[in-house]
């Protein structure tokens, strides 16, 4: 039988009420206060389900992460193959100049190699070895995995929209009398 509180207790002794229905009361209130209390063992399987949960999302999200990074460590190395096959071999007695990261670089160059470079049919790329010029269809395999190797790609300029705009139409057909060459040597 479940202990009686001191109310219950006087009530019994001034007849008020009967020791059965005391009884059944207390028995309901206790069973009302174990079950609000979760036991301490489901509590701990809450918490480690939580947590593992958590492990496993954690987890997914760390080789989600490492996967991306093996395929662009892969596309690098095939950027990098590439470069290393279809590389120009450069040398002669003009200097091309071209800028890259703010710089301005140049490459030793005969006469045929600058004007296929001033043409867009040669593309001049960096690697681990400093830059090297490869051929059009070569530095669009390059392009497509190592986007940020491009250093020079004339043709890519020329089709760009070569003049923002003044927005002055007068402007742009007084200066369309001055013409200024495409490889322009300084």
């Amino acid at each position: 039988m479940a202990k009686l509180n001191a109310l219950q207790e006087q009530l019994l002794q001034a007849g008020l009420a009967r020791k059965s229905k005391a009884a059944e009361a207390a028995r309901e209130q206790e069973k009302a206060r174990k079950g609000e209390r979760p036991s301490a063992a489901a509590e701990l399987q809450r918490e480690a389900g939580r947590v593992r949960e958590e492990k496993v999302e954690r987890d997914r999200a760390l080789a989600a992460a490492q996967k991306a990074e093996a395929q662009a460590k892969a596309l690098r190395a095939q950027a990098r193959q590439i470069i290393a096959d279809k590389r120009v071999v450069t040398g002669g007695d003009i200097e091309y100049r071209y800028r890259i990261d703010g710089a301005i670089r140049s490459l030793r160059v005969d006469e045929a190699m600058r004007r296929q470079l001033a043409n867009g049919q040669l593309v001049i790329v960096r690697d681990d070895l400093g830059v090297a010029a490869l051929p059009r269809q070569a530095a669009e395999k390059v392009r497509e995995r190592a986007p940020d190797w491009i250093v020079l790609d004339n043709r890519a300029v020329d089709d760009a929209d070569p003049s923002p705009g003044t927005g002055n139409a007068e402007d742009e057909a007084y200066y369309a009398q001055f013409t200024v060459p495409d490889d322009l040597v300084w």
